[in-house]
């Protein structure tokens, strides 16, 4: 059975292409935050929040156009923006104790970047999706 929403776009469509909306966005916010903490020295919270903004409005772009097939919309923009705003504290919250977690047990740096981050975002993408798609871009 394919669920579908009231736009007729189904659950499976959408999040197949949310995924790699989420993959683009995932490599500039991951680029980024990696760049910025391993490479020029900043703290794992500064540049995490670099990541995510830049890798956040790589998402809500091409998210708004095409996965969810959305019109510009000041409302959506601002229920993303709040929504984002959530996410930011359990994204970039859950990356730091994570980080902060896997150095204190002797991980290298640049594994706990990469390790903090993808299950920091994996976090923040499901949350980010399901909202998305049930309340913000409903049709």
């Amino acid at each position: 059975m394919v669920v579908a929403s009231s736009s007729g776009k189904s659950i499976g469509t959408q999040g197949a292409k949310f995924i790699v909306s989420g993959g683009i966005s995932a490599v500039v916010d991951l680029g980024l935050t990696y760049l910025m903490q391993v490479v020029f020295g900043f703290s794992a919270a500064g540049s995490r929040t670099v990541g995510f903004i830049f890798g956040t409005l790589t998402a809500y772009l091409i998210n708004r156009r095409w996965t969810f097939q959305a019109e510009h919309s000041n409302k959506r923009l601002l229920q993303v923006s709040v929504l984002y705003s959530i996410t930011y504290f359990v994204n970039v919250g859950g990356y730091n104790l994570l980080f902060d977690l896997f150095t204190h047990y002797n991980m290298v740096q640049q594994a706990a970047v990469v390790v903090a981050f993808v299950i920091a975002q994996g976090t923040a993408t499901v949350i980010n999706f399901f909202v998305q798609r049930l309340f913000i871009f409903r049709g």
